[in-house]
């Protein structure tokens, strides 16, 4: 995709006065190695523990040898790792696993993973697994991966996570979500004293919602520590508007930017596939200039440009428009990897992953669902290029 404004190229130096661009003074990758600057960092809510306030995404394809990825992220002081036993089949927990045995800074990063599994036992034999690939004795947060039904934090789980605490081998426990229920399991967590942190859909789709926004300031009250994560927004399929708004940060910058700007949310996870990624990334989390309001307009304003072409996962309204037992959210989710982030792989291997009757879409007419999403998503014209694709 075609950046506008601060490319990816465009690595950064330590000087003096700040932030400059080792393009704009024609110096190589070999000096910017010299002396480079460490992202912000942040305590993450009760954890009491700092936290930069970029995290390296492992939800992206990595070298299980030894992936020069992470060493980057590392040397700009991103060094808090998320992982999955989901992503890549198990292989980026294998890949931060190689890479901190083989660079020795196990004490010097901060390692996170998920399990898919809800039930207790489950997530107890995932959790594991998840030591033994990440070739470590504890995590530093393990989280539910994944949450939309609010029973599953309950008491037998906290038996579960305790021991592992106890054990020393879960330093911090938390959950993730994405579904339509965020602000509700948001409440959730800030009810519950043994939830350290929550990972959660946050993007300048959502800055005006103000029942997300109440929940947010709750569990920031209760020290939740908060890491936003889906933070570009993006849409299942969406035409360049950014060119009409951009200003001196990209979108991709820009809405990093912004996410971080709110002093409740403690970092924003970023899915960085390459170097010149991650570089764009650390520029803007360095760089200490606010948003303009002009540029703060801009997103707004690119926000309703393509507000019908993002979902916001909630299955409830559009689901319950079908006779079937289908899941709209995860489905246009995984075309949104496909079309947009060009992880076609990974978006089949979801897709193919869900029960069969939730594949069964080739034949069914969503029509119905469409018309009840509150955004006017052309969900029916979405789920027929889904049964085509990612079948």
């Amino acid at each position: 995709m075609k950046k506008p404004g601060m490319t990816r190229r465009k690595m950064l130096v330590s000087t003096g006065g700040g932030v400059v661009l080792a393009s704009s003074l024609g110096v190589g990758p070999s000096k910017v190695e010299a002396a480079p600057l460490q992202v912000p960092r942040r305590v993450l809510g009760k954890t009491g523990e700092k936290i930069p306030v970029l995290v390296m995404g492992g939800s992206v394809p990595m070298d299980p040898r030894f992936d020069p990825k992470l060493a980057e992220a590392f040397k700009y002081g991103v060094n808090y790792y998320d992982a999955a036993d989901c992503y890549g089949g198990g292989s980026v927990e294998r890949s931060i696993g190689a890479f901190h045995m083989r660079a020795n800074l196990r004490s010097k990063i901060w390692i996170t993973s998920k399990s898919d599994e809800h039930d207790p036992k489950g997530f107890e034999e995932t959790f594991r697994e998840s030591l033994e690939k990440l070739q470590t004795d504890y995590v530093d947060m393990y989280y539910l991966h994944g949450l939309n039904d609010p029973s599953k934090i309950n008491d037998d789980l906290k038996v579960v996570v305790d021991r592992l605490k106890k054990e020393k081998k879960m330093r911090f426990f938390g959950f993730s979500c994405h579904g339509g229920k965020v602000a509700e399991l948001l409440e959730v967590a800030a009810r519950t004293p043994w939830i350290d942190s929550v990972m959660f859909r946050y993007n300048f789709r959502q800055y005006g919602n103000t029942e997300l926004n109440k929940a947010i300031d709750n569990a920031h009250k209760a020290k939740v520590g908060l890491i936003a994560m889906k933070t570009q927004g993006s849409a299942v399929s969406f035409e360049p508007e950014w060119k009409k708004f951009e200003g001196k940060w990209n979108k991709y910058q820009a809405v990093v930017k912004a996410v971080i700007a709110d002093e409740r949310i403690t970092a924003a996870i970023s899915d960085m596939d390459n170097l010149d990624k991650l570089h764009e990334n650390v520029a803007a989390a360095l760089d200490k200039t606010k948003l303009t309001r002009a540029e703060l307009d801009s997103i707004y304003k690119y926000a309703a440009a393509t507000r019908h072409l993002a979902c916001d996962g909630c299955d409830h309204l559009c689901g319950a428009a079908i006779d079937a037992p289908v899941q709209i959210g995860n489905t246009l989710r995984y075309l949104m990897y496909h079309d947009v982030y060009g992880r076609k792989e990974l978006a089949r291997d979801l897709f193919r992953a869900l029960p069969e009757e939730a594949r069964n879409i080739a034949h069914l007419d969503f029509r119905a669902a469409a018309a009840a999403c509150p955004h006017g998503l052309d969900v029916d014209g979405y789920l027929r290029r889904a049964a085509q694709v990612l079948g």
